[in-house]
């Protein structure tokens, strides 16, 4: 995919971020990050929110392939997806904080509307 960020990372160690971070998400409702993070944990969260309206068996294995917690994975399908039934797209909301305190990153608050 063309429009994604590195982040300064191998594919391995983002993918595995992107992962970690979504899960928790999912698991707790917000998460507190650095800006450009919290961009690419958006399209990604977004994407299974989209994909777990499908509620087939199909979309649950690909949704258990990338979320690392079964239990998310349920509550993602029985609590998430089915609040988003009538609307398309846009799930998070990402609200800056400001700057972080030891290197002044961008930090910001994603959480699931």
């Amino acid at each position: 995919m063309p429009g994604t960020r590195k982040l300064g990372r191998t594919t391995d160690h983002r993918t595995a971020m992107l992962r970690a971070m979504v899960t928790y998400l999912f698991e707790n409702g917000k998460i507190e990050t650095t800006v450009t993070r919290a961009k690419e944990v958006r399209s990604v969260a977004e994407k299974y929110i989209t994909l777990a309206k499908d509620n087939s068996l199909h979309s649950k294995r690909q949704a258990l392939a990338f979320i690392t917690k079964e239990d998310v994975v349920a509550k993602l399908y029985n609590e998430i997806a089915p609040k988003y039934m009538d609307k398309n797209g846009g799930y998070c909301r990402i609200t800056k904080t400001g700057p972080r305190r030891g290197d002044a990153a961008e930090m910001a608050i994603i959480e699931l509307i």
